[in-house]
């Protein structure tokens, strides 16, 4: 039989890649086959990215070709692998009734201070007179609980039309729910991801939140499975993304801020907050020490034209505050309070923007921020 390129492509109808009901000439997996007197250059195209698939494939090639036509054919390959389309992630979202705007806080980095912000956050703008929920989503590091002084609280089952659902636990004027209600202080939640993302959509969907203003997500550190369980299950408005001015903590915030910008998601960027921007000592209160690098948040933001809400310096009385289970926020003409004022009527306002740029979701109007009661749906 002579060696060209019809006689080399009958005889290759009889080999079939792994897996595959057909065999590599009708499924495709030769792409092309050039033939120079005893040369042949053979494309090929895989599903199977494996070395030993493609290595076993090249050999029954050769064995083929040199029992049915030529045993002194030269065979060369180039293997490419097919490339596999990214499933896009599908926004089966479903609107929680009764309220009006969801907003994740995120990190990217674990221990750069979320949950605190979450908290101290949520507790200003109840105190301002919204209707506030904070879900902890942290599955694997529940700390709200720790923060609203609720540890070891068990919520309660309540009918709600005849339909089973969990009442959250209240704090401060906050309604809590976290994993943390369900484990033991010192138990380790030892999860995969279907069972984690599970969990939480019980969590959403099985609460009584009643009527809220907001729902703030606490989001675990990274960009993992439970970030895109959230973003598929619920029309988040906008999304805080917290972070240290330190480079390591700001290499991950980018990471973050490309996960929520994704076209799949897209899910706006209310602003970016810096925490632990900054320590004063009680003998020079004047002085400032940038422990952890000098405005790298701020910085940051104006980089990628995005909102910078403000800096929150390292406190004692701040952490202490989350210690004990009293969020700092609610101290009385402190400087934590003054900080989470200025803060919380900067996110409104960004989360009001961005909500006129949003079609789907209802729309916030604020016409005075010392009192939630002014909140209207236009």
């Amino acid at each position: 039989m002579e060696l060209n390129k019809k006689s080399i492509s009958k005889v290759l109808e009889e080999v079939y890649s792994s897996g595959s009901k057909d065999n590599i000439i009708k499924s495709g997996v030769v792409a092309s086959i050039m033939v120079f007197d005893i040369e042949v250059d053979i494309d090929l195209i895989m599903d199977n990215p494996t070395l030993q698939a493609r290595k076993k494939l090249e050999a029954e090639i050769i064995d083929v070709i040199h029992q049915r036509i030529n045993s002194k054919a030269k065979i060369k390959f180039n293997t490419k692998i097919k490339k596999v389309s990214k499933p896009e992630i599908k926004r089966v979202n479903k609107k929680l009734s009764g309220v009006d705007s969801i907003i994740a806080i995120s990190s990217a980095k674990g221990g750069v201070g979320k949950s605190t912000f979450t908290v101290n956050a949520a507790a200003m703008l109840a105190k301002m007179g919204c209707k506030v929920g904070i879900l902890d989503a942290d599955i694997y590091g529940p700390s709200i609980p720790t923060m609203l002084d609720v540890e070891g609280y068990v919520p309660k089952s309540i009918k709600i039309d005849g339909v089973s659902k969990i009442e959250p636990v209240e704090s401060y004027g906050i309604k809590l729910m976290s994993i943390g209600f369900f484990t033991k202080l010192d138990q380790a939640v030892v999860w995969r991801g279907p069972m984690a993302s599970e969990a939480l959509n019980q969590m959403i969907f099985d609460t009584n939140w009643g009527e809220l203003d907001f729902l703030f997500l606490d989001l675990p550190p990274g960009t993992g499975d439970i970030h895109l369980s959230l973003v598929q299950a619920l029309p988040i408005n906008g999304a805080v993304i917290v972070s240290t001015p330190q480079n390591v903590a700001l290499a991950d915030v980018r990471r973050g801020i490309k996960m929520f910008q994704q076209d799949s998601i897209n899910i706006p960027i209310l602003g970016l907050v810096e925490n632990m921007s900054y320590f004063t000592s009680n003998e020079e209160p004047e002085i400032k020490h940038f422990i952890f690098g000098e405005s790298g948040v701020k910085y940051l933001a104006k980089d990628l034209d995005i909102n910078f809400l403000g800096e929150i310096p390292i406190l004692t009385s701040l952490r202490e505050a989350s210690d004990f289970g009293r969020p700092g926020s609610l101290q009385e003409n402190s400087v934590i309070e003054n900080i989470f004022r200025e803060i919380s009527k900067l996110l409104v306002e960004e989360l009001i923007k961005r909500n006129n740029e949003l079609p789907p979701t209802k729309i916030v109007k604020i016409t005075n921020l010392v009192g939630c009661s002014a909140v209207k749906k236009k």
